[in-house]
């Protein structure tokens, strides 16, 4: 049975006209007792009815829902355009038109949730940042307003205060650094010079470039037995060198000492290759784990600042692994260690 819900605009015009054009049809044959007259006022009273009904539906109706089509696209239309609102559109029934409509709605919640998060996270980074930029300044502005103060003439902490404020400006030049760095991630501006390389050999030069923090701990760092195995990888060596040294050096300052550090490499499918850096020190609560590829988000702020660091290094990590087109992840548990892994793709020829 055809449903009225179910019908265009032109098919509910010419079943109503149908209707009352029957209607008097049959009151006319019942009143004249001619077909003919019957007849004719059922070709007439449909024909009139079904243009005057398809009028009131363009005019007052379908008018109006088109104007919501434009308000919806947000954009003049195109003469392509014009032909569609003109001649296509007014066939949907209004159950499409209704759908349409909560589609539209539904985006816009989803884009009105967005902007919300973003807001909140541009907040937030705001007042990290902030808050990175002023620890450093104050202290730079307390050691050089100390020894203007007369505390110049006593050379030990003359020394001691220049050694401290060296320090600081350090940490805000490497601030700037990797604000620039993730700043040129996110704009694409980071040209990738991909190779093949072997990745088990770039894991060994960084563990021997940080073999002095790693004998602070007497932290052993290896690559995971089974592992050995040369395995090639495509990729931009020094990005991914970038990678593995914020990713060592997070394992060294977190984990524990006399503790260890494992490197693992595994072909997973024949087209990508999967690297993890392992520590076995004090993990990462699961409430945390979602968040620390965030720009300065830190799992405990005063401990995180007392092992020095910008809070920016797994952000450009994950930029970095991203702008080849592949993913980075964590896994931690509290007081057994992190694995933080990230994929590449295998050797190209």
């Amino acid at each position: 049975m055809l449903s009225a819900q179910n019908l265009s605009p032109k098919q509910l015009s010419a079943f109503t006209a149908i209707v009352l054009s029957a209607s008097v049809a049959l009151g006319v044959l019942i009143l004249t007792s001619s077909w003919k007259y019957g007849l004719g006022a059922l070709l007439l009273v449909f024909v009139g009815s079904y243009a005057l009904i398809q009028f009131t539906l363009e005019r007052f109706i379908y008018r109006k829902i088109k104007l919501i089509y434009k308000f919806i696209h947000q954009t003049k239309a195109t003469r392509k355009e014009e032909v569609y609102f003109k001649y296509i559109l007014p066939q949907k029934n209004l159950d499409e038109v209704r759908e349409d409509v909560e589609r539209w709605g539904n985006r816009q919640m989803e884009e009105i949730e967005l902007l919300r998060k973003n807001e909140a996270f541009r907040k937030e980074f705001l007042q990290n940042l902030s808050h990175e930029f002023k620890t450093p300044v104050f202290a730079i502005q307390g050691y050089v307003d100390t020894l203007l103060n007369g505390a110049m003439d006593d050379l030990n902490v003359r020394k001691r205060f220049l050694e401290n404020t060296e320090k600081n400006v350090t940490r805000l030049v490497n601030l700037v650094n990797d604000l620039d760095e993730i700043s040129k991630l996110e704009r694409g501006e980071q040209l990738l010079f991909k190779e093949n390389f072997v990745i088990q050999d770039l894991i060994r030069e960084v563990f021997e470039s940080l073999s002095i923090h790693l004998q602070d701990k007497n932290l052993r760092a290896l690559i995971k037995k089974g592992c050995e195995y040369p395995i090639t990888v495509f990729a931009d060596k020094e990005k991914i060198r970038m990678v593995l040294l914020n990713l060592v050096e997070n394992a060294s300052k977190y984990g524990k000492i006399n503790g260890s550090i494992a490197a693992s490499v595994y072909n997973t499918d024949g087209k990508h290759v999967l690297v993890e850096i392992t520590d076995d020190g004090i993990g990462i609560e699961e409430d945390h784990l979602q968040r620390i590829f965030e720009r300065f988000y830190r799992t405990d702020s005063a401990r995180s600042r007392d092992k020095g660091g910008t809070g920016l290094g797994l952000a450009i990590c994950k930029h970095i692994i991203e702008a080849h087109g592949q993913a980075i992840h964590a896994r931690s548990t509290p007081d057994v260690g992190t694995s933080i892994g990230f994929t590449l793709d295998s050797r190209k020829d």
